[in-house]
């Protein structure tokens, strides 16, 4: 007899990642290429609030150093966007782009390819290496809750709301479709989390 989720039919509540642990995350990433990869793919997700397929989608071009932004080309509903990239996120990522260029990705390859031995070389990343990844650094990193891309969206919404800043510009860099949605979205975020970010908030080290 197939047994029901203990909570099925009911809403958990967003967790949130505090900045501390997204370091935490990053610093048991490793040395090595991928490791570095990974690294900069947290801290993209972290510091622009991007959802892991737009992360994953990403090319060297939309990035824009200068300006600190990066260029979403097929958001949720196919919509771009330009968004704001967090200075720490940028200089974790910038180590990244170093490191691709010495082992043979160039433009034409996605931001964050695929580098390991049995995978096509320079392809994209499926969104399951994602999944499956973040669990495990959680467990390295020695973080109890549960770890997922989209709890790094849900990090930078609540920062961004206990900044102050307005909603418009909230759901502008999440891409969201309308204010109501980034209302109902921190809504769901819990409150004790929402509180344990704020005091956490900023250094990516």
């Amino acid at each position: 007899m197939k047994r029901e989720p203990v909570n099925k039919g009911r809403k958990l509540p967003g967790e949130v990642v505090t900045a501390d642990e997204v370091s935490a995350l990053i610093r048991v990433c490793g040395r090595g290429p991928s490791g570095v990869r990974n690294a900069a793919l947290i801290a993209c997700m972290f510091g622009a609030g991007l959802r892991v397929s737009e992360a994953l989608e990403l090319r060297p071009s939309d990035l824009d150093l200068e300006r600190g932004t990066v260029r979403v080309q097929h958001g949720k509903g196919d919509k771009s966007r330009t968004v704001a990239l967090d200075p720490s996120a940028q200089a974790i990522i910038e180590r990244w782009l170093e490191r691709r260029a010495r082992i043979g990705l160039n433009g034409r390859h996605p931001l964050f390819a695929t580098i390991t031995k049995g995978e096509r070389f320079g392809g994209t990343i499926d969104t399951s290496y994602v999944r499956r990844l973040l669990p495990r650094l959680a467990i390295r990193a020695g973080i109890d809750k549960r770890v997922h891309a989209h709890a790094l969206r849900h990090s930078l919404a609540s920062c961004l709301a206990f900044e102050g800043k307005s909603l418009p510009a909230i759901t502008a860099q999440l891409g969201h479709s309308s204010t109501a949605v980034t209302d109902r979205y921190l809504r769901q975020i819990a409150p004790a989390d929402l509180v344990e970010q704020v005091r956490d908030r900023g250094r990516l080290t």
